[in-house]
């Protein structure tokens, strides 16, 4: 069964359109990575489905329901949550207030304060401390953390593994792993395509705000991705699929 589904999405800037008539859909319970060179269109995608940024056309929909004229908070009630690139926590607060703040304001369900640190436990020793004076990877897995503590349905994280070192990166992904197999839908950024072979079940790849090539990461080409990727193919932004 779908979850999410996003139909003919266009949005852009000004006069620059960014993302471009972009359909895919996620399956319960299963990871999509989103993968492309710097201005393909991914951060505007996902500020888009979640609501931050105003679509000019198109549909985003969760468990069939129509998202699309609903703006950000309302989209995080009704089950998605977005952790941006940057991470944006309240650098003032500590990570337990962040956590708190977006539990507040989030939906009910299974997530709470126990279970996020279980699912992150690098966040158990940094609870206490302000946002500010955490490292790359404690901040991320903050920012994850606040994401869960809105118990979505479909969590969206933008460029997950940007900055981190591989020792944080390593742990992150960990952490990831416990949250799919625990049942939990992801759509996430990737710049590195082996993490994100490895850990999705789908890969999508943008190319100037369209699908250049999509499908399982075991049936698709490294030198294919590499050509879509970087618009070497012919067949690059005609949709390729796998």
């Amino acid at each position: 069964m779908n979850l999410l589904d996003v139909e003919n999405l266009v949005a852009g800037h000004g006069l620059l359109t960014a993302v471009r008539d972009f359909s895919f859909s996620v399956a319960e319970g299963t990871a999509l990575a989103v993968i492309g060179a710097n201005g393909a269109g991914k951060t505007t995608l996902f500020r888009t489905i979640s609501g931050v940024h105003r679509a000019q056309s198109g549909c985003v929909r969760l468990a069939g329901r129509d998202l699309s004229a609903m703006a950000a908070p309302k989209r995080v009630a009704a089950g998605i949550a977005m952790v941006p690139e940057g991470r944006r926590l309240f650098g003032d607060m500590t990570v337990r207030e962040n956590l708190q703040v977006a539990g507040e304001h989030g939906r009910k369900g299974p997530w709470n304060l126990d279970r996020v640190i279980e699912a992150l436990p690098a966040l158990e020793p940094v609870m206490d401390r302000p946002a500010d004076v955490l490292s790359g990877g404690q901040r991320q897995a903050a920012a994850i953390g606040r994401a869960l503590m809105c118990n979505p349905r479909v969590l969206l994280l933008d460029e997950v593994s940007l900055g981190l070192s591989p020792v944080a990166v390593d742990s992150l992904y960990r952490s990831l792993a416990l949250l799919r197999d625990a049942g939990a839908t992801m759509v996430f950024v990737e710049q590195d395509l082996d993490r994100a072979l490895a850990f999705a079940d789908r890969i999508v790849c943008m190319l100037e705000g369209r699908i250049a090539l999509e499908g399982r990461p075991e049936r698709l080409d490294r030198s294919a991705i590499t050509a879509a990727y970087f618009g070497l193919d012919e067949r690059a932004g005609e949709g390729v699929h796998a």
